[in-house]
């Protein structure tokens, strides 16, 4: 049956770089709803299915396979559990006979795994280049140069760190060796009260969007109460009295897959969509999320879904994979990406069939690839920051 622009889905910008990515010599106008323009190329080894299986039996309890929520399919066929980030890293540290932990995610997934497994386990990231742009947006130094100047304006001792899950193990030390916590997406509004039950301000690190958007949606503060620290301008930017004034000191930082997502898309679909619901996650820009009908982290989003009335009609504003998951899991609904764009989590999805085949075989032969291993004491004071994210009430 063919299903016109007009009433499903969305038409993905048929820009060249798309096409490079995906395919070749596909007809972008004739892509619907979750799909992209052109098709993936096929996999170099036409066995890399059965290889996959092979090796994951040979291995059998040694290996556990971590899938995230945004990896591809091929992907998410081998994973012995999915989920967001922190729960991949808990299910693991819930795992103690596996000797391997290949985590199909990204760097600072891998490093929270090393922290809450066991010294006899190693995890393994199947491509080292699968990193996170806004984990990268804030370094050690930055924060620490940051650290300095909240503390030459005297407010250091009243502000606590919050760190995003989607964080480099050095910033989740930074915060835990200055009193802080950890927050997900689910339970950053639980964090932000004990955080300032703990301290009058709070420096919410990485992704300013998710703080901005608890900060002001969930805890009742106003734009005003909210300054944007910007590690690249001398102060970052901000001065004295910005600073003193402030409530929340957000790190300018945010997700490049998240982010682009702009009002403009929201007004569309339901231009094009009567009565759909727009649902978006809290890394989405303020505006966005005020437009919205829903807001809530990955989790939230998938059990949103299973609980929707059939006939029922969604645009999502997540991670494109995800988003094409949905839909396929639930073909009694109309489940459409927000955007006309293109939007995979491009370092995520650098984490394909060849890469897990290779690190699965690797291991099958002996040879442990990849192993990300955190520093023990920024792993003391990183879980010292986890510890007080699971202790919050």
């Amino acid at each position: 049956m063919t299903t016109t622009t007009e009433t499903y889905g969305v038409d993905p910008a048929p820009t060249p770089l798309a096409l490079l990515l995906l395919g070749r010599e596909a007809d972008p106008n004739s892509e619907r709803g979750v799909e992209c323009p052109g098709d993936l190329p096929p996999a170099s080894d036409p066995n890399l299915v059965e290889r996959a299986r092979a090796a994951k039996a040979a291995l059998g309890d040694r290996v556990f396979i971590l899938g995230h929520h945004y990896q591809r399919d091929e992907v998410i066929e081998f994973a012995d559990v999915t989920g967001d980030s922190f729960k991949l890293a808990r299910d693991a540290a819930n795992k103690p006979e596996a000797e391997f932990i290949v985590f199909c995610g990204v760097h600072f997934m891998a490093e929270s795994a090393d922290i809450l497994t066991s010294a006899t386990q190693q995890v393994v990231l199947p491509d080292l280049a699968a990193g996170c742009s806004m984990a990268d947006m804030a370094t050690a130094e930055q924060v620490a140069e940051c650290w300095d100047v909240l503390t030459e304006a005297g407010i250091a001792d009243v502000t606590v760190p919050v760190s995003y899950m989607n964080s480099s193990a050095d910033i989740k030390a930074f915060t835990g060796k200055h009193g802080g916590t950890i927050c997900t997406s689910s339970n950053a509004e639980r964090a932000l009260t004990w955080a300032y039950e703990q301290g009058q301000k709070v420096l919410f690190l990485p992704d300013q969007h998710l703080g901005r958007n608890t900060a002001v949606r969930e805890l009742g503060l106003s734009l005003d109460d909210c300054v944007l620290y910007n590690p690249h301008k001398p102060n970052g930017g901000l001065t004295v009295e910005q600073l003193r004034n402030a409530k929340m000191i957000l790190w300018r930082g945010h997700c490049s897959v998240h982010g682009r997502f702009t009002v403009e898309s929201v007004n569309d679909v339901r231009a094009r969509i009567p009565g759909v619901n727009v649902l978006v996650h809290p890394e989405c820009k303020y505006e966005v999320v005020d437009a919205a009908d829903l807001v809530g982290s990955t989790e939230y989003i998938i059990k949103a879904l299973d609980a929707a009335e059939p006939g029922s009609k969604w645009a999502i504003g997540t991670e494109l994979n995800l988003v094409r998951r949905l839909a396929k899991a639930h073909p009694d609904k109309e489940v459409v990406f927000l955007d006309r764009a293109v939007c995979f989590c491009s370092t995520m999805n650098r984490i394909d069939l060849p890469h897990l085949v290779w690190a699965l075989e690797s291991l099958v032969e002996g040879r442990v690839p990849n192993v990300i291993t955190v520093d023990p004491e920024v792993a003391k004071y990183s879980k010292a920051a986890l510890d007080r994210m699971l202790a919050l009430p």
